[in-house]
């Protein structure tokens, strides 16, 4: 069976700053119509930054969505048409005030493919030169270094709770243990 859904109408409902809404009409598979809501998003990288100690460089900050304090590795918006990589080396720089000589790509993935189109793409940094942070002017954060095996517990404690950390924070323990 096919599963294609063949879009017959799209409608856009808001533009913003950093997504927009629409909603298209589409063909099912099986010939009838429904309706699908997407989140357009350009994308997002998010950087897993380990240093010699085995100690990951994470960042607090508050998250209105959820109305929470959220522990997260450091992440951020791609602009129109830059390089992932180059966004990465620009997050981390920006939010950490590090800079890293080593630099992996571990994978891409969508990450609510349901309703968003935003694809995330997750790096491993490490060999860093420390700087000062440079924080976007609506941007408020702290850093927090720990040792990646506490990373590991504060995921099943539930003291990080944010999807791209999950992965990333599981990537580099794998990754440490020698898988």
């Amino acid at each position: 069976m096919d599963l294609f859904e063949k879009t017959v109408q799209s409608r856009e409902i808001f533009r913003g700053r950093i997504l927009n809404l629409r909603v298209d009409r589409v063909v099912l598979p099986d010939g009838n119509e429904s309706t699908r809501e997407i989140v357009e998003h350009s994308g997002a990288v998010a950087i897993v930054a380990i240093d010699e100690n085995k100690d990951i460089w994470l960042v607090k900050q508050y998250r209105k969505a959820v109305e929470e304090v959220l522990m997260e590795i450091p992440a951020g918006t791609l602009e129109k048409g830059e390089d992932p990589l180059e966004c990465a080396q620009r997050e981390l720089a920006e939010e950490t005030g590090l800079q890293a000589r080593n630099w992996q790509r571990i994978l891409s993935y969508y990450s609510a493919p349901g309703f968003v189109t935003e694809k995330l793409h997750l790096f491993l940094a490490s060999d860093f030169i420390e700087g000062k942070n440079n924080l976007d002017r609506d941007e408020f954060l702290y850093t927090v270094k720990m040792p990646l095996d506490k990373a590991y517990d504060a995921i099943f404690s539930g003291d990080i709770k944010d999807g791209k950390s999950i992965i990333g924070i599981q990537y580099a323990c794998k990754l440490l243990a020698g898988g």
